[in-house]
């Protein structure tokens, strides 16, 4: 039996672990056909499983510090050494796996500050001409707002066309397209598909009845701190009015000295359980009445997946409006009820919590299934590269 072929997935996230979970999703799923290369740039968190039957090399890990510069997840590595290491392992990589297919995560559509490590990949792989692997982009469904939006966009469309073969968004295009949040001036000269949501694979089993109790989360947890506080405030208002529990999920990348505030500030509140981590959200949300949470995108899948009626609250700071915009288009569907963060505080969450009783989301309408049509997808795509490639 011939040995799978192999695909490099590169993948770096920096604040939540949202980028994360979506391509451990992706390389489960490719992982049926291919033997999938995962390199991870960031942290892996406790509490999210790794995909089966899939390589993990990790990268030097770096993330994003509070004022969104670059940091070294290991003390006694700077930035500058972890970045030559990494060059140096993901170059080292290609070479000696020789992949048919490289996938790289949301570059260059962001990730700028890695553009160092990623563009020598790129260059050496563009470098073997037909003979090299298919070089494809996976992205989200909403990018962020910018600044320099024109300049962004136009470099970014120039990457694309100078060194990559195609781009997977992960959204269903009845929901938000591409050109919606990214305006070139030169158009993408390689075809763009739209694979539906990418959620984490969940074992069928039969729905239980739901609890009546509040679940509140925050992804990973690093922007969760103002949702958390005052949720804590909204769960004594709604204790007092109609005993209703809620569940607080900090999430692995909550900063140890807000999990300890939270767990003084909790320890004495009928009702209330305050967990670090469980083991799928997902789930979590499929047996509670109602959920309270941010609008990332792996939030918004178990939100969908689940059908629990969401309340969400969007993170934003800064131009970090892509949660904002995603939030409204749930809204406008039917499918989730928002929060401004501006008016954030425990009563506005109470109240906000209260209306949840009476809604019901409506998921039918959306495609969910976009890590098995990734797979199927770029196996079709390669075999149309390989024809033009015998008849050019």
């Amino acid at each position: 039996m011939n040995p799978k072929p192999t695909l490099m997935l590169y993948c770096q996230h920096s604040v939540g672990v949202g980028h994360l979970v979506r391509s451990f999703s992706l390389a489960q799923a490719l992982a049926e056909d291919w033997h999938v290369l995962f390199l991870n740039g960031g942290r892996l968190p406790a509490g999210i499983p790794l995909p089966e039957s899939v390589e993990i090399i990790q990268l030097q890990p770096l993330g994003a510090g509070p004022d969104g510069k670059l940091i070294s997840h290991d003390e006694n590595i700077s930035v500058e050494h972890a970045k030559r290491k990494r060059r140096e392992q993901i170059l080292s990589c290609l070479e000696t796996f020789n992949p048919q297919v490289i996938v790289v995560e949301l570059f260059p559509f962001g990730r700028k500050k890695f553009s160092d490590e990623i563009l020598p990949l790129l260059k050496r792989a563009n470098e073997r001409g037909r003979d090299g692997p298919a070089v494809l982009c996976s992205l989200r469904d909403v990018l962020v707002s910018r600044k320099d939006q024109e300049l962004h966009d136009d470099r970014a469309a120039e990457l694309v066309n100078r060194y990559f073969h195609g781009v997977l968004v992960h959204s269903d295009p009845t929901f938000v397209r591409l050109e919606e949040s990214f305006h070139p001036r030169q158009p993408l000269a390689v075809p763009v598909y739209y694979t539906g949501f990418v959620a984490r694979e969940r074992p069928q089993h039969t729905p239980k009845a739901r609890e009546r109790r509040i679940l509140v989360s925050s992804g990973g947890g690093l922007t969760g701190r103002a949702l958390f506080l005052s949720a804590l405030e909204a769960h004594q208002i709604l204790w007092r009015e109609q005993r209703l529990p809620m569940t607080l999920v900090a999430g692995p990348f909550l900063g140890d000295e807000d999990w300890h505030a939270l767990q003084v500030a909790s320890g004495d509140l009928p009702g209330m359980a305050l967990v670090r981590t469980v083991p799928d959200v997902g789930t979590a949300m499929e047996r509670v009445s109602a959920s309270a949470s941010r609008c990332g995108y792996n939030t918004t899948m178990d939100i969908l997946f689940s059908g629990v009626p969401a309340l969400v609250v969007p993170f934003g700071e800064g131009h970090e409006d892509e949660q904002m915009k995603r939030a409204r288009r749930l809204q406008t569907l039917g499918l989730v009820q928002v929060l401004d963060p501006s008016r954030l505080d425990g009563g506005t969450l109470a109240e906000a919590i209260r209306a949840l009783e009476t809604f019901r989301p409506d998921t039918a309408r959306i495609q969910l299934d976009g890590a098995a049509n990734t797979a199927r997808w770029i196996g079709e795509f390669l075999a149309v590269l390989r024809t033009r490639s015998m008849y050019a």
